[in-house]
């Protein structure tokens, strides 16, 4: 026989188990929270931009082919800036305790569609050495290219600036918690439906209809300890009541 499941077995199921969900969820929600705001370290971001310009002074007028030279080249220039002939020379400048491959992981280099100009973000867990670091890379890029190259087209349009009481871009404890107790509430669903199905125990008069396929004969009501005591109790005031009238 085909079993279907109503919208109000659903009802029924998550009213019994909504202990159980919101206790999941809870606990989802604050271990997110105890992992992002004690355990994880916090990751802050330093960009810095550079634009890629051609110096020229036989044709003032602004050379379209040029540009999109220049444009072309940001590629070439994004896999340079990441290259060890690059990141060795600012490990060593700064002294820095870190790989290549360490520095390499920590630097994203992007640009917009068609525009001369590019991004080098560096990431770090000190904001000040963050800023450092991308404001180092840069300089040591502007330095280095022209004899990479034999070009003279990259400048350094802005510095990374550390600003006071930064806020780091890792971890995201708001965005965390919130997706725990998604996740949470999903689980706890699931597995309250997942205990309902491996229930098997007959609890109600239509589960024995249901399961069993036999008919009601009789249903023996639930006697409360209250209700087992009350004859007793009955008994007992009317013996305290028939001794009083026999006194007096």
């Amino acid at each position: 026989m085909e079993e279907t499941i109503s919208l109000k077995d659903i009802a029924v199921t998550l009213r019994k188990r909504l202990r159980l969900i919101v206790l999941i969820t809870a606990i989802a929600a604050a271990v997110s929270g105890i992992i992002s705001y004690f355990v994880l370290t916090p990751v802050y971001q330093a960009s810095t931009q550079l634009l890629v310009n051609q110096k020229t002074s036989e044709q003032p007028a602004l050379d379209v082919n040029q540009v999109r030279t220049n444009v072309e080249m940001i590629n070439t220039y994004s896999v340079i800036i990441k290259s060890p002939t690059i990141l060795n020379q600012v490990i060593e400048d700064l002294n820095l305790n870190q790989s290549v491959e360490q520095l390499n992981g920590a630097i994203t280099v992007n640009s917009e569609q068609n525009a001369q100009v590019f991004n080098l973000t560096v990431e770090n867990e000190d904001p000040a050495k963050a800023v450092n670091i991308a404001n180092a890379i840069a300089e040591t890029f502007s330095d280095k290219i022209p004899e990479i190259m034999n070009v003279d087209n990259v400048k350094i349009l802005s510095h990374a600036v550390f600003k006071e009481n930064p806020t780091p871009v890792n971890p995201k404890p708001i965005l965390n918690i919130a997706i725990a107790l998604v996740v949470g509430l999903m689980v706890g669903v699931g597995l309250a439906f997942l205990l309902e199905y491996l229930d098997n125990t007959i609890k109600t008069e239509e589960d024995i209809q249901t399961i069993l396929q036999l008919p009601v004969l009789g249903v023996i009501p639930k006697i409360s300890t209250e209700d087992e005591r009350a004859p007793i109790q009955k008994k007992a005031a009317r013996k305290r009541m028939g001794s009083g009238t026999l006194e007096s």
